[in-house]
């Protein structure tokens, strides 16, 4: 442990003008390298943290906890199926749907479009559309009306409002054995909504799911049946349990298994991030090196006397340890402040940047969305300010050594 006066010199040392200038420079650049290493890094891991936060919210907006459907995409009797959900554990609501992919037409222009059939006071229980709705109302699906609710992008792209009409391509269910015509069908749009992810506002359109049987001739059959638990993170449990549970040949999937890929290519992203940012923290931290160094020389008559009055070297190396570690605290918390207000205020910040440049940051078409806020963890600050904390120690481990090694008369010789 550090003794008081070993920690009284260091903190003397850390305070003290130097003769030379250039090494108190050096000295501030280091501290201030670690200070902007530390900044930069909670910064950018907080926006990813937002990000992941922001994506999450926007697909389970859109997607059920769980999915259940037959092995070709249909299930018959869904009311009953309903019911035995309904009785398992952990499920609060179950709805069921129709989806199939069409186009939609609008004076020759034609859009690719998943369209979702459902019953609009059932979906309300299992998706946010009803919530996310910025013109016309979810209630206005009604069975045997012919409307359509539309993306906002999808509507732009169509170039479609309230009250215009669309023509609905789709395969009739003979036309591939007997080569008819696809059926089209007119739907009059009656709401637009906005999950602000394009992958949804781009290519969706909701009708009443009565209109979407009658349309795909499907009798008593629906896609399959959205369920909503009371906790989301039940959802991969009663998916196996589901699964193991009902006879048939049954699939059932999840929100997590439906979007792995995407949560771990950010997972593995942030992880790379803190990696290569982290060599900043490295570099500025393995600064401390050439600093101290430079303290050590300029402070050598200082140690020899030190060292004649009785400081051990082992007491001369702490004392350069608690001022190298002195430095990189003082850049560390530097660092955690400034880059915890940057974080939360990333929101504000990033519009003022974005007029500044003229140029948008955040494109919709490049992220999915159009705006990123951050989600600042304690933990990810934690783990970075103990990370450059640590480096910072290393750092002074060869400065201290070298000054630990200095004898009192070769030192004192020429003074």
């Amino acid at each position: 442990m550090f003794k008081p006066v070993e920690m009284f010199i260091g903190l003397r040392y850390t305070k003290a003008r130097r003769q030379s200038h250039f090494v108190s420079f050096i000295s501030f650049s280091s501290m201030l390298g670690i200070a902007l290493g530390v900044m930069v890094l909670i910064v950018v891991l907080s926006v990813m943290n937002g990000f992941e936060t922001a994506m999450r919210d926007r697909i389970l907006g859109m997607l059920s906890h769980v999915t259940v459907s037959e092995t070709d995409a249909t299930i018959e009797n869904w009311q009953q199926r309903r019911e035995k959900m309904l009785q398992r554990k952990h499920v609060v609501s179950a709805s069921p749907f129709v989806e199939r992919q069409v186009m939609l037409s609008v004076s020759g222009k034609v859009q690719g479009t998943l369209l979702e059939g459902v019953l609009p006071e059932e979906e309300s229980a299992v998706s946010e559309v009803s919530k996310m709705m910025v013109k016309g109302s979810f209630s206005d699906l009604i069975a045997g009306k012919n409307n359509i609710i539309l993306g906002v992008t999808l509507a732009e792209s169509l170039k479609v409002d309230i009250g215009d009409s669309v023509v609905l391509l789709t395969p009739s269910a003979d036309s591939i054995s007997s080569g008819e015509l696809p059926v089209l069908r007119d739907f009059n749009v009656v709401g637009m909504f906005r999950v602000d992810l394009q992958q949804y506002d781009k290519s969706t359109a909701y009708i009443h799911m009565q209109d979407a049987v009658d349309l795909f001739e499907l009798g008593d059959q629906v896609t399959g049946l959205r369920i909503q638990l009371d906790d989301l993170y039940k959802s991969a449990e009663v998916a196996d349990n589901i699964a193991q549970t009902t006879q048939g040949n049954v699939w059932v999937s999840d929100w997590t298994k439906q979007n792995t890929t995407f949560f771990k290519a950010i997972q593995l992203q942030k992880t790379m991030m803190f990696f290569i940012l982290g060599m900043i923290i490295a570099v500025a931290a393995f600064n401390l090196v050439s600093t101290l160094v430079m303290v050590v020389t300029d402070k050598e008559s200082d140690i020899a006397i030190f060292r004649t009055l009785g400081l051990t070297p082992s007491s001369v190396m702490k004392v350069f340890m608690v001022q190298g570690t002195l430095i990189g605290l003082i850049g560390i918390l530097l660092g955690v402040v400034l880059g915890v207000l940057l974080a939360i205020n990333i929101d504000v910040i990033l519009p003022w940047l974005e007029s500044l440049l003229g140029a948008r940051l955040v494109s919709p078409d490049t992220f999915g969305i159009s705006e990123v806020g951050s989600n600042v963890k304690w933990l990810d600050i934690f783990v970075i300010a103990i990370s450059a904390l640590i480096l910072s120690m290393l750092a002074t481990v060869y400065p201290a050594w070298k000054a630990s090694k200095i004898h009192p008369a070769e030192a004192l010789r020429y003074e």
